[in-house]
Parts: structure tokens; sequence; C-alpha cells
């Protein structure tokens, strides 16, 4: 199952996909966390009982939004491949390493990711991410997937001179990085640690890894993240990138208007997004 937050003329609105055309669910955008289990509920309920005459939104021509909860919190993993480490220069965490992105830092697929007037270091960093179902604090590892209700691909789009001086600022300009198409349903990903991940720029492939390269798995990070942390119905981790960033290659390859950044990760889905410059 698959659901989507789209704009729904002015309105932002939740709904499921059957083929390539949205039907609507009954959610408000509240500001309060999401129920996701039981969206995925009335999605269910909703696939089994609806009409295949029932008319849906075309979802090429809908405007999607970056399936993200109002009020979630993005935790984001840096550094949690060994080549990305190696490519970085960096020293392999001992810990997973944390940081955090505003919802609004991140637009949905389709929309253009915008590189910044104040730098043309906009780097991709594609990555899955996880959304939490069920809430918890203290979560053991062994009980970490039974909070997982849903997976998406995720850019986690860097700017990369203000990030040596600020990780906070180098990740959150508007719109550097994306989220989506949709979110896919816990019960459809047999093995999160088993998914393959490719990066392509203007078609060219820049980054291909599997999940099984994670130095911290996804059950490892969210018993860590619930340590410190309430985790809630909504919340987003991203896993982390691998190998073949833009900043790391020679010479370096930053994103620029008018290129088109497509991530795909086996049993999930693909996010495409154009690259724009950001308005002065």
């Amino acid at each position: 199952m698959r659901i989507v937050a789209y704009m729904d003329g002015a309105v932002p609105a939740w709904g499921w996909l059957r083929d390539d055309n949205i039907l609507p669910l009954q959610v408000n955008f509240d500001g309060s966390s999401l129920d996701l289990l039981a969206l995925f509920a009335q999605a269910r309920a909703h696939a089994a009982n609806a009409s295949t005459t029932q008319r849906g939104r075309a979802l090429a021509d809908t405007i999607l939004l970056a399936p993200i909860a109002p009020g979630a919190t993005v935790y984001c993993v840096g550094i949690n491949y060994k080549a990305h480490a190696g490519e970085a220069g960096r020293e392999l965490p001992s810990n997973p390493s944390l940081f955090l992105r505003r919802p609004s830092s991140l637009v949905g697929a389709g929309q253009p990711l915008r590189r910044p007037i104040d730098s043309v270091q906009l780097d991709f960093e594609g990555e899955l991410a996880l959304v939490i179902g069920r809430a918890g604090r203290h979560i053991a590892t062994a009980d970490a997937m039974q909070h997982v209700a849903a997976y998406t691909c995720f850019n986690d789009g860097s700017v990369r001179d203000f990030q040596r001086h600020s990780v906070t600022a180098g990740k959150n300009f508007e719109a550097s990085g994306a989220c989506g198409p949709w979110l896919t349903s816990a019960d459809e990903v047999t093995d999160p640690g088993d998914l393959r991940l490719r990066t392509r720029v203007n078609g060219v492939e820049m980054q291909l890894a599997n999940t099984s390269q994670l130095i911290y798995p996804v059950a490892t990070l969210i018993s860590y993240v619930s340590c410190f942390a309430q985790l809630r119905p909504g919340d987003v981790i991203a896993t982390g990138t691998p190998e073949g960033v833009g900043a790391a290659r020679n010479p370096p390859q930053w994103l620029a208007p008018g290129d088109q950044v497509s991530i795909e990760i086996s049993g999930v889905g693909r996010l495409d997004n154009p690259v724009a410059e950001e308005a002065s």
C-alpha cells in the first residue's frame, strides 16, 4: 500500500494510490502527529471497497508534497556507509551521528530543488528513510521494526560550504532536499536491510549501493534515537547516504539549475526532482 501527500486545490491532503491515480483519505493537516498506521488501515479498507470505476486524481497531474506529517521530527544520519566515510575523509563513527532537518527544507517529488543564492555548492545525497508508526521510548533493537509504518526515498541535499562551518545551516536551506514520492507500507518491504539504492543526475549514475552496507541498520537507528527522544508517529529517520556524492568528485560536481536528480530504491519508489535557482 502506498499513500501520498498532495495539493487538493489550495489545500494539502492525503490519499492512497491505485495504479497511477490518487483517491482521497479522510485526515486533516492540523499540526498534530499523524497516525500513519490508522491511515494505512483506512487506505486498505478503501481499496477493498472502492469501485474500480471510482474516479481518482491522476498522479502525473498532481502537485505532490513531501509525505511528512505536520509537527514531525526529521532525524538524519551522517556517515553511515563505510565507503562514504572514506570519500569524506572521516573515521567510522563509534555511534550513529545525527542531525535534524526542518521539514520545510524538503520538497515533494517533481518539485524543484532550489540552489540557494548564497552558494553554488548544492549537493545530492540519496537515502532510504523510514517513518515511525508506533510511538516509543527506550525501544530495544529486537522490537524496533514493530515501530516502522513505512519507507520512502530521501534526498538529504546539502549546501557544502555552509555545512563545513555549520551542519545545521548546510542541511536546512529552503527546498534544498526532497522526500517521496510516497510512503510505501512496511509490510511491502520484505527486508529494509537488502534494498538497492541508485542516484542519477541527468540520467548518469552517481550512487549505487545496497542498504546491507549500512554501518548502523534501521533497527539500531530506531533504538538509538529512542534512547534520547520520544519517537512519535510520523517522525522520519533518514538512514544516511552511500559514496558518490558530488563533493567527493574531482572536480566536485554541484547541482545546477536545469539538472534532474533521480533517487530510486528497490521496492520503495523513485524520487525525481528538477533543480532551479532560488529566487532573489
